[in-house]
Formats: C-alpha cells, structure tokens, sequence
C-alpha cells in the first residue's frame, strides 16, 4: 500500500492506542456490546485451530452485511466444497445470526480491532487465500496486512453514502491506496461505482446489489404449523425491523386495527432485541396484551402483540404476517432495511419516508406498485388498516412484491462468475 501522511498518521495513531483497546473492550464486555467469553477474538487471538487446506475469509460488519453473504456463503458451499471459509463479523447480534446459519465447513470469529499487532497476529494464524469484504467495512491496516500476506482481496457491494463518498474524495490519494490494494471491486450502484471509477481512475463495474439475491429466510417447518395453528383467521401483520421511537408508532398504529378487527396480532420485531425491556414497558402503557418470543411463549386467544426478541427468527414472522411495516425508515435519521426478504415470502411491503440505504430497491418496487410508501408517520395507522382490511388490495401487493422479489436473484450468479478467479485452484 502507497503511503499517504494521512496513512502513516492513522497507523501511528493506532499503535499508540494499543495500551487501552484492551480496557475499551471491557468495558464494552460490562455494556452487553461483546461477548465476554470471545473478547481475545478482538485482540487477533483465535477461539479455533485453522482447518487445513484452502481458506476464503469474508468479513460484514454486522447482521445486514453476513446477512448478504449468506447465499455466496452457500454458494461456494455447494460448488466448492473442498474450500474452508472463515466468517468474521463486529457485533454480536451479526454472531448470533450466524450460529445457526453456517454450513459445517465454515467458522465465525469477531474480526480484530485495526491495531497492527493484533492484525497481524490475526493474519498469521489463519492465512487466507482469499478476503471478501462486504459493503464499507474498511480498515486499513487489515487490508494491508492482507494484501501483505499474498491474498486476493475482493470487496463485492460496495456502498457508499454521499457523505462517505464526500469524505474520501477529499483525500482521494489516501483513497486510492485503500481501494487499490483488491483485486476485484463490484459496486452494488452506480453512484458507488461512478466515485470509485474517480479515486481508482479506472472503471469500476456495478454488478447491482447482492442484498437484492438471496434464498428465502429459512423456518422451522413444525414450529411454523404450530404459530398458524394458535393464529387462526386472524389478521396478523408484522413491524420489521424497530428503532428506539418506532415502536411506539407502530404500537399506535395496531390499537387503530384493532378497532377495526379486534382478533388482529401485531408481530413487533426490534432490531435489536436487547431493547426488549424498554418495549414491553411501552407495550403495557398502549394497554396491550403480549407474547415472548425470547421466553419461548405462544400467542394465545387474548395476545395482541407477540414480541419477536430474538434473533434469526424473520422467516417465521414474514411467514405468519399478511403485511409487514419495514421500519427503520420512520423517522429522520434512519434510512431503512431490507425490503426484499418478507417480499420473497409473499408478505406484503409498506415502509416509511426514510429509505436511502435501500433506495434503489425501494424505487423500482414502488414503481411496479410492488410495496407502499407513507411519507407522515401520522399517516401510518390509516395507511395499515386501509391496506389490512382491503383484502383485494393487499392480495395484489403481496403478488407483486414476490414477483419482484423473486426476479432479482441474477445478481449472484454474476458476482459468482467474477470472483470465480480469485478462488484457490481446485485440489483433486
């Protein structure tokens, strides 16, 4: 990698944090943000031995990202099985997801902290022939710890926000030193793909996004039989994907259907389940009854409200749900979740005003009457009950989201042909 002053800065600067990475991680230990029992993965000490043979090692920073590699995963899972992967990721919700979804040739370990020495003890035990980085997840001195190493390197949907792309733009030759050092760069847009074209002064291709491929979210067979069961002709619509404030809107748009269909249940799923105490308090202020999903407890006759706090669990829900609100995209400040998987499963779309980290997907779905946006959250109740009670109407979104959902999986196919040459060489 090319040295920039603003490179040799950041590895200075990294180093000379090195004597309280360690206090900073406890202490996140105490705050529920690591896991106490793995924090050496942090610090670039393995959990587990390197399995012998070839080892492609992809990265997402959190459950969005190893949500999107989950189909390359099984891809290279079912043509190359003489591969070993190794699945790292920041959070510990992206590591739950992941206990129950990896094949039994790949391994899941918390990527280090960009601190050269724990980078490079990190590197040095699990030698990669092969890195895949997801979306924006950069940090320089594991990349060039990396490429150091004598492995090919690869960033495959690449995403940028307008301001991330203002800021590297600024600092366009300590950019390219970054992005120079993969292999292999697809760009999941255009606006994306044009700026890298910039920094890189060479074409960057956009392959589209990989987020828009993607096999349906898996569910138990037997569990699902016994929800539908206990939720008989009743109208059940899910909340995806909750921020701290949206809970509540969503709790008052339910109370609204409820005077309209008083059977009905709301599935309210947080993005992050450990706000479960928090919601459950504010379920009891709306004056709702509700189920568990983290005690294992089913919906009965008199629940209004089951609350999905766990992870891994979204296939069950887009399943039972007639419609699903996707939030994070309610309120100022947020911009959105992934609009395609309770689409595949024929769960009709509505979300919010605030939807630019999926902006693309979200355009082109409106523009084929494919899901339904509500601008004004006071907007939102109406807007549920209307579509809820119209039965008509949502037969036809939930027809054209599956439709549209289901004709986007092109996009792996490619990204497999493109990155088939960085593969290690088959061992027969």
């Amino acid at each position: 990698m090319s040295d920039t002053a603003l490179l040799k800065a950041y590895r200075g600067a990294s180093r000379a944090l090195g004597p309280v990475l360690p206090l900073w991680i406890k202490r996140r230990g105490k705050h529920g943000k690591e896991d106490p029992s793995r924090t050496a993965e942090r610090e670039g000490i393995a959990s587990h031995p390197r399995p012998n043979g070839s080892l492609v090692w992809m990265h997402g920073a959190s459950v969005g990202e190893c949500t999107m590699l989950l189909p390359l995963i099984a891809k290279l899972t079912a043509e190359r099985p003489d591969i070993n992967m190794l699945i790292t990721s920041g959070t510990m919700t992206a590591a739950k997801l992941l206990e129950t979804r990896l094949p039994a040739n790949a391994v899941h370990q918390y990527v280090p902290l960009d601190h050269p020495k724990y980078v490079a003890r990190f590197i040095a035990h699990w030698k990669p022939d092969v890195a895949i980085w997801a979306e924006s997840e950069i940090w320089p001195n594991l990349i060039k710890a990396t490429k150091d190493s004598g492995a090919k390197l690869a960033l495959l949907n690449a995403r940028m926000s307008e301001k991330s792309i203002e800021g590297w733009t600024k600092r366009k030759a300590s950019a390219a030193a970054i992005f120079a050092q993969f292999d292999l760069i697809l760009a999941a847009d255009e606006m994306t793909g044009n700026s890298l074209s910039w920094i890189l002064d060479k074409d960057v291709e956009t392959s589209g996004n990989l987020k828009d491929a993607a096999p349906v979210l898996p569910v138990d067979k037997a569990e699902l039989a016994a929800f539908k069961k206990a939720l008989p002709r009743r109208k059940v619509w899910c909340a995806a994907s909750t921020h701290d404030g949206e809970d509540d809107i969503m709790l008052r748009a339910h109370k609204t259907l409820l005077a309209r269909s008083p059977s009905a249940v709301l599935i309210l799923a947080p993005r992050h389940p450990e706000r479960a105490d928090d919601i459950i308090t504010l379920i009891r202020d709306h004056g709702l009854s509700f189920a568990q999903r983290s005690k294992a407890e089913m919906p009965t006759a008199d629940t209004q409200v089951y609350l999905l706090d766990t992870i891994g669990d979204m296939g069950l829900a887009y399943r039972l749900a007639k419609m699903t609100f996707v939030c994070g995209s309610t309120i100022a400040g947020l911009s959105g979740h992934n609009p395609l998987e309770p689409a595949r499963l024929g769960s009709a779309v509505m979300t919010g005003a605030h939807i630019a980290s999926f902006a693309e997907s979200y355009m082109s779905m409106f523009k084929y009457s494919a899901a339904k946006r509500v601008m004004s959250p006071d907007a939102i109740a109406r807007e549920i009950v209307d579509i809820m009670m119209d039965r008509a109407a949502l037969t036809a979104l939930q027809k054209q989201g599956q439709h549209f959902a289901t004709g986007r999986d092109d996009v792996l196919a490619y990204v497999w042909d493109q990155l088939g040459p960085l593969l290690p060489e088959r061992i027969t």
